[in-house]
């Protein structure tokens, strides 16, 4: 009898954007495994737009997702980037074994996923059928208190989150090594950079080793591979972090001269 192929990792993600989909590209292509991104492939190989919607209008045998990302791994069907990440991180090796890590690692991911909802929320405070347009002065003032007080407040818990880990030596978030949280973590401070440059210029000074991090993430040989391919899509404006100038800090006034 011919033998069964083995079951392909299989991400479900809206085709062009990052979104939450990039938090669980990054732990597979940190961990060296290959997984199909079905969302990028041409519609003619089963893939795009399409097929996503249809993994969520279609009844299977498993709890249909609300919406993406999801990953199927043969009969299994996951939903929600931390559940994702929390159910797939131990077959990938990007999270310690013992429950303790694992639970600290998931409990740090979905801190994240708070993070995520927000900066979204800056852009889309009233609703995500509306466009940006629509809403522009409502994200002026949700924008305006995000970067006042929730960037200090989350980069300050991912801050403390290193200090927590004695094991990581003030440079890895769980355990001693690299885990999926630190390219999470990697992920968010990318974004923010991106859509909030000057908040994020001056937010950033407070806790150095965030970038640290994010540098250090940077450079592992697969993820430098990764950051430099055509895999990796890059931020833009229909995405969760969008760069709109308005809603950023305001550049500080020039004194002017005598």
């Amino acid at each position: 009898m011919p033998r069964r192929s083995a079951p392909q990792y299989e991400l479900f993600y809206w085709p062009g954007l990052q979104g939450r989909g990039e938090f669980v590209r990054l732990a597979f292509e940190a961990a060296g495994v290959p997984y199909v991104d079905v969302g990028r492939l041409p519609a003619a190989r089963g893939g795009g737009a399409g097929a996503v919607a249809r993994l969520l209008e279609e009844p299977g045998p498993w709890l249909t997702p609300l919406g993406p990302p999801a990953l199927r791994y043969g009969k299994v069907l996951v939903a929600q980037t931390a559940a994702i990440l929390q159910w797939v991180a131990p077959r990938l090796g990007v999270v310690p074994r013992d429950e303790a890590s694992r639970l600290r690692a998931h409990q740090i991911q979905l801190t994240i996923a708070d993070l995520v909802a927000e900066v979204h929320d800056t852009h889309h405070p009233i609703a995500v059928s509306l466009y940006y347009e629509d809403q522009k002065q409502e994200a002026a003032r949700r924008a305006g208190e995000f970067v006042r007080e929730r960037i200090p407040m989350f980069l300050g818990y991912l801050d403390g989150a290193l200090d927590s880990n004695p094991a990581g030596r003030g440079r890895w978030l769980v355990g001693r090594g690299m885990s999926y949280v630190d390219l999470s973590t990697f992920q968010v401070v990318a974004g923010l950079r991106y859509a909030f440059p000057r908040a994020m210029a001056r937010r950033e000074r407070a806790v150095p080793r965030l970038g640290a991090l994010h540098d250090r993430v940077a450079a592992l040989p697969r993820i430098a591979a990764y950051l430099a391919s055509e895999r990796r899509i890059p931020f833009n404006e229909s995405g969760i972090f969008r760069h709109y100038p308005e809603l950023d800090l305001a550049a500080p006034r020039r004194r002017r001269g005598p």
